[in-house]
């Protein structure tokens, strides 16, 4: 599998961003696909995942409320509406695919990965 993410860009705060994933290859029902964000200096974390099978949404905390992951399981893509984005939510945001179905937020369960988007919030 393949992925590109798109949709970055720079932004104040308070502004909205929409970031979209194509996957290219097969999505199974079994596969969860979920973004994924690295600030400067930071390790990398979970955002936000859906479950392909029964779309099931799953965020960070940082995010809930403000972020809204959905998929188009006809065109294997997946988006990210971000709202009332704040500086810390500058970073490079990733896309991925676990093909566990389990272990969402660990990023080591994510076998598939695209090039990363970036992000960039202004105060």
């Amino acid at each position: 599998v393949q992925l590109q993410a798109s949709g970055g860009g720079l932004v104040q705060a308070g502004d909205s961003l929409r970031l979209s994933c194509a996957a290219s290859g097969t999505i199974y029902s079994n596969d969860i696909m979920g973004w994924f964000r690295q600030a400067p200096g930071k390790e990398r974390e979970f955002v936000a995942a859906v479950t392909w099978r029964n779309y099931k949404r799953i965020y960070a905390d940082s995010v809930k409320g403000r972020f809204t992951i959905s998929r188009d399981a006809a065109k294997n893509t997946i988006d990210l509406q971000m709202g009332g984005l704040k500086p810390e939510d500058t970073a490079v945001y990733y896309c991925a695919v676990n093909r566990d179905g389990d272990d969402t937020f660990n990023l080591r369960k994510y076998n598939y990965w695209g090039q990363g988007t970036l992000v960039t919030v202004s105060s």
